[in-house]
Order: C-alpha cells, then structure tokens, then sequence
C-alpha cells in the first residue's frame, strides 16, 4: 500500500508546491501576502474557512472520540458548528467593517485603537503559547500517516510534516493556502463520504453509548464544549479569515457554505466513529485503546482504493490547518511584536521559526489530538471579553486588555494543570472579571488624569 500512497502523496506536493509558486509574486504587500488582499471570493472564503477550522482533530481525533465515548461526541462538536455560525452570523460583518476601517492586517490590531499596543503583543505571546500545541496535534496526525503508510518512522514523519506545513504558506502566502484549501476542502468531504458508506457497508448497525456516560459527564462535557463554542472569535487564525471576503455578499456566502459543509463532514466523522464501535461490540473491528488510532485500524481494514485517498484527506486537514495558523501567527509577530510594516521577507522568517517550534513540540507528542486542541482553546477565551468590549461595551482600555490576557490565559494555564473540574467555566469567570477590574482602574486614572 504504501507505493500508491507515495505516488499520491507525490502527486499533491506538486500540485500544491505548483499552486503556490504561481501565486507568488516577487514584490508583495503584507496585505496581500497574509490577507489575500482582502480580495477573496464566497466559494473560496468558505472552503479556507472550511480546511482551516476542520483540521486532523476530525478524521483522526473526533473518529476516534466518537469511537470511545458515543453520541456525547456528536453533541459536542455539533454545539461547537451552532456556536460558530450564530457568531459569524452575529459578529462577522462587524469583524470584515472593522478590519478594512482600521486597516487590520494581523488580528490583533482589531485591539490596539481601543486597548492600546500593549493589548497587541501580549495578545501575541499568548497565541504564540496555545496555538504551537493545537498547530503540533496537526503535526502528530500527519506523522502518525506518513508512519502507517509511508513507511517513515515518527521522528521522520514529523520532519517531513513540518517541511509540507511550511512550504506553501512560505511561498504563496494567504492566496496560495487558500487555493490549496479549496480543493482539499472538496477532497476532505468527498473521500470522507466514501470512508462512511465503506464503514455502514462493513459493520452494520452503530453503537453510541449512552450521554451523560462515563466519559461525557455534565462538567467533562461543558468543559470541552465552552471552548470550542467560541472558537470562532477566540482563535486568531479563524478570526483573521473573515478580513478576507472581498465583499459583504461574498462573506454571507462564506458562512452559509460553511454551515453546510461542517454539518455535513461532523455527521459523516462521527458515524464513521460510531459504525466502527458497533464493529467492535460484534467483534469485526479490534478494541483500539488508543483513540487515536482507530481510524489507522480501519485504513489497514480498507482496500487500496479508499484507505489511500481517505489518508491523503487526513493530510489535507491537517496541512491546510497548520499552515494558516503559521502564517497567522507570523502576521502577528511581524506587526504586533516587532511594528514591521511592509516586510514580507520577516514573516517568510518567522513561518520557518514558528514551524521549527511546532516541530519540537511534536517529537514530544504530549497528548490526544481531542485534549491537546481543546486545552489551547481554553487559553484562548482571554481573548473573548476583549472582543466582546469593542462591540458591546465603552469601558476598558489599557489595563483591561493586560488583566485579562494575563488573568485569563494564567488562569487556563493553572487551572488546566491542576485538573480542575469545569475549568474552563472558571477561564472565562476569570478572564471578564479581570476585564472589569482593568477597566475600573482605567476609570480611575483617566479621572484622576
């Protein structure tokens, strides 16, 4: 199996090296490099939108979830696809007017008019600490393929991940890792809907346990889901995908087409999870320990002519995601970090800087792909209050922005290592109260000033 697989493989670093190359253009501006822009179609929009947000926590992390723990999967990442289309729904259009009045290129700079510069680089550095583990999960899944397929070991594939999540987001920036997405957004689905009908055809029936179970309990389960249900303002490489609609009509198309595509691939990843559980309770399919290799067992079940494209969609995922969050975290640390306008060779730098870091967090492979994902979002909910603020509320300025970052991502952080219950409940109590703390103090001195 493993020559069609490195054909293939072959196949779809040179269309994707190809695409990049010719979007590249010698002399760019860092708009257009890590924004497109601000010039991209409906269609397009979405399936960026699409690819970068449904990344190997799907095929690799949510088949095996939902393997594991039952109809309690569902439930959560289908509360996370309701939160995140009722916030672009609620808050996209102001996000899109903001950026192209502000000029926001990085999505931090939505901050720094209201909460000043300081606001920014924290902003940075805490994105900087969630998003390396989330973009190394990708890594991990990707490594974990090239080992069951290409024959690498885990150290080599890892390398070699690393090397593929870099390339295309160095040579073509924005333009070229969204075309690329839009087509492995299109492969994801289809080879997935082939996965599903393989898997209904192998193990008849499903099994989903019960919920709330002895996984999915109430705290368990609103720990992961709160996370996940405000993904879509919280986490910096999704956010700055809505400066890019070149219209409004184009950013209504981008959420609708989304909504359809991650009903449509959450309901497929799910039930292939579910169907291979029931296989396991009839004893056609091996009772995996490991969750996250179970869709590795049904892809050594699988012919040829499906376990080979179904893995490629794996990689897909996992690439399309990793290297928007490179070339958004590189956007963020050339203009919030360093103030570096028109410099697209510095964020090139920094895209290979940031790849090596998420390189050496991968050899750790510290983690389940689900945990790993779910606790760099609980990081991110800092962010939240802030947003919230720029829309909603006229007090907070400086010191609200430091408290809350500082308050929020510390409290995450302690919280998530000393394994309390609900704490990601306890992240976001945190984090907006310490938004109104800064903000009182910000009362105080303005007054006093």
């Amino acid at each position: 199996m493993s020559f069609p697989f490195l054909l293939l493989l072959g196949a779809y670093l040179i269309a994707g090296t190809t695409i990049a190359i010719l979007v590249h253009r010698a002399r760019q501006t860092q708009e257009e490099y890590f924004i497109g822009g601000r010039r991209i179609g409906g269609v397009v929009s979405a399936l960026t939108y699409a690819a970068t947000t449904y990344s190997a926590f799907m095929m690799v992390g949510l088949v095996g979830l939902s393997y594991g723990t039952g109809i309690g999967a569902l439930v959560f990442e289908l509360s996370y696809l309701a939160g995140t289309v009722f916030l672009l729904s609620v808050y996209g259009k102001k996000i899109w007017r903001m950026s192209r009045e502000t000029g926001a290129i990085s999505p931090m700079e939505l901050f720094t008019m209201r909460y000043g510069r300081t606001s920014a680089v924290l902003g940075t550095a805490v994105s900087i600490v969630a998003l390396i583990p989330y973009t190394s999960s990708q890594v991990i899944g990707l490594a974990l393929v090239f080992q069951n397929f290409g024959g690498f070991n885990f150290t080599v594939g890892v390398s070699f991940a690393a090397v593929i999540v870099a390339l295309w987001a160095l040579l073509g920036g924005l333009r070229g890792v969204a075309l690329t997405d839009s087509f492995q957004g299109v492969f994801m689905l289809v080879a997935a809907l082939a996965g599903f009908f393989w898997v209904q055809g192998r193990f008849p029936g499903i099994e989903l346990q019960q919920f709330p179970g002895t996984f999915w309990t109430l705290p368990r389960f609103v720990n992961f889901t709160l996370p996940w249900f405000f993904f879509a303002l919280t986490n910096p490489q999704v956010l700055q995908r809505l400066f890019i609609p070149k219209d409004t009509g184009s950013l209504k198309r981008m959420i609708l087409y989304f909504a359809i595509f991650g009903l449509l691939y959450t309901l497929i990843v799910t039930f292939i999870g579910f169907a291979a559980r029931g296989g396991a309770q009839a004893g056609l399919f091996p009772a995996v320990q490991d969750r996250d290799s179970v869709i590795l067992e049904l892809l050594e079940m699988m012919g040829t002519w499906l376990a080979v494209p179904l893995a490629l969609s794996i990689i897909f995922a996992a690439v399309s995601t990793a290297n928007s969050i490179i070339l958004t975290l590189s956007s963020m640390v050339v203009r919030d970090l360093f103030r570096a306008r028109g410099k697209v060779w510095m964020g090139r730098s920094f895209i290979l800087l940031l790849t090596f870091l998420v390189f050496l967090f991968s050899l750790m492979r510290p983690n389940y792909i689900v945990e790993l994902a779910v606790a760099s979002s609980s990081i991110l909910l800092c962010f939240l209050p802030l947003l919230f603020g720029l829309f909603h509320w006229k007090c907070g300025g400086r010191y609200a922005a430091v408290f809350t970052l500082a308050g929020g991502a510390g409290a995450a952080l302690i919280l998530r290592a000393a394994g309390v219950p609900l704490s990601s409940v306890y992240t976001l109590f945190a984090a907006f109260a310490a938004f109104f703390v800064g903000a009182l103090l910000d009362s105080r001195i303005k007054k006093s000033g």
